[in-house]
């Protein structure tokens, strides 16, 4: 069972969450689309919810944000020590730039031929 305070916790995260991904639709578009790994429709929707639609979604047992390091290779390499921290900044932003997220497809049946 889980901890009403850590559903709390979730639900403000994601709402956080999405008010800080509107800011950056609307701060900069493009560059939320890219770094949001978003489809322009998908920015335009989000940056056109009020914020009760918003509270909405974000009232939610699941996370609405999702760590895309997807390896412990990519997560070793993001959190070792380097001697030059502006070095690491770009490292980590190719490396995260890099990740994209497919959709899961679904399985297709197997047709035999007889």
């Amino acid at each position: 069972m889980i901890d009403e305070s850590l559903l709390d916790d979730i639900r403000q995260l994601n709402l956080s969450y999405l008010m800080l991904v509107q800011r950056m639709i609307r701060d900069d578009r493009t560059l939320a689309i890219f770094r949001l790994k978003l489809t322009p429709a998908m920015a335009d929707a989000l940056v056109a919810a009020p914020l009760s639609q918003l509270a909405k979604l974000a009232n939610s047992n699941q996370l609405l944000c999702q760590l895309t390091i997807q390896d412990t290779a990519s997560f070793n390499r993001l959190v070792e020590e380097t001697p030059h921290e502006d070095v690491q900044r770009t490292h980590t932003a190719l490396l995260l730039a890099g990740k994209q997220h497919v959709a899961p497809q679904p399985a297709q049946a197997e047709i035999h031929h007889g």
